[in-house]
């Protein structure tokens, strides 16, 4: 997704989520129902509507883009006691959600996109459209018109999210953005059930993992190799990590940041189990001026997602439940879209100038 859509996807979630009737809205929060819907109206936020087809365009691409790396039995996980396939199906309810909000808030600034802009949709939406095989857009429902006006909107949302924060620019000292390279060895305190999820170690399997750190760290106190010990002791998937605050978990940051280079930390503990952590570098030039444009990025959002969140919270909005309940994803070896998103970024990256 866009570099906007960090931010503020939890609060289009949280329309997409009242659109279908969840506990918890605030009062500001305008639901209205309706059986009202256009034929393939999926939902509609104040005058703007989605269809059908948006939908199966996001939801398609989506899924055929974890289908080319995991495979198709990705389907068969679950998160949060609900499969994969309805996680997506909600997240891509809530990215269309979110553009949608996105366009409504650019007519409130009066932000629109220039003829040139609309070409560059008209293009990407040729070119993409003429990707499609005869099977793909006959089950996407699409045409080159109904394209065009999603990459506009795509790029409308785009273009708001810059207006509003194109005079935040705030100074970020080294010191707010120093990024520090570690070496750690961490002993687990956990295990890993079928399903991936964690099974905390018992009392005495803990007693164990300490005492198994303790010795790691009596011989790094006595001089022993560091990577030498972390050959014979890490029980993490890596050993080096560079991190800025905020970046780890507070524990584990909290003794990193005390150190000075190549000194040795006593045994921390988080919920991922003991650590050791040895100190490579207190000050990463190239890292800490990468997080100082991370930092600025994420300032960014946070003030464009107070504006959203206020306005999207006053917008009404209605889900057609039975278009909804009754999308699901296309199973056919025919249809392998991917490039809907890429073809959007291939016309218009540096459409908008930089940041």
């Amino acid at each position: 997704m866009r570099r906007w859509a960090g931010r503020i996807l939890g609060a289009a979630l949280g329309i997409a989520l009242c659109c279908c009737g969840c506990a918890g809205r605030t009062e500001e929060t305008k639901v209205v129902l309706t059986n009202g819907f256009e034929k393939d109206e999926v939902f509609r936020i104040e005058s703007a509507s989605c269809s059908l087809p948006e939908v199966m365009v996001y939801l398609t691409n989506t899924q055929d883009q974890y289908e080319a790396i995991y495979s198709t039995r990705i389907w068969e996980k679950e998160l949060r006691g609900a499969t994969l396939e309805q996680n997506v199906k909600e997240t891509v309810l809530a990215e269309l959600a979110q553009i949608k909000v996105m366009n409504l808030l650019a007519a409130n600034h009066g932000v629109a996109l220039t003829d040139g802009e609309k070409k560059l949709a008209q293009e990407a939406a040729a070119d993409y459209f003429a990707s499609l095989n005869e099977t793909e857009a006959a089950a996407l429902q699409v045409n080159e018109e109904l394209l065009k006006t999603m990459y506009e909107e795509y790029a409308l949302a785009d273009k708001v999210y810059r207006y509003i924060i194109k005079d935040i620019n705030p100074e970020i000292s080294d010191d707010e953005a120093r990024t520090i390279t570690v070496e750690q060895i961490l002993i687990k305190t956990y295990s890993l059930d079928a399903n991936g999820e964690k099974t905390p170690y018992s009392e005495a399997e803990k007693a164990q993992a300490y005492e198994k750190a303790q010795q790691a760290l009596a011989e790094a106190k006595n001089g022993e190799d560091f990577e030498l010990l972390i050959s014979r002791y890490n029980e993490d998937t890596k050993s080096q990590y560079s991190f800025g605050k905020g970046g780890m978990n507070p524990a584990f940051e909290a003794a990193a940041f005390n150190l000075g280079t190549d000194e040795i930390s006593n045994i921390v503990e988080t919920d991922q189990g003991y650590h050791i952590i040895k100190c490579i570098s207190t000050f990463n030039r190239e890292e800490t001026d990468s997080n100082k444009i991370k930092i600025v990025e994420q300032r960014r959002k946070e003030v464009f997602g107070q504006e959203y969140d206020v306005f999207a919270a006053s917008l009404t909005r209605n889900l057609n439940r039975e278009v909804w309940e009754n999308i699901a994803m296309i199973h056919d070896e025919k249809v392998k879209t991917t490039a809907f998103f890429q073809t959007y970024h291939t016309y218009f990256d540096g459409a908008f100038g930089q940041e």
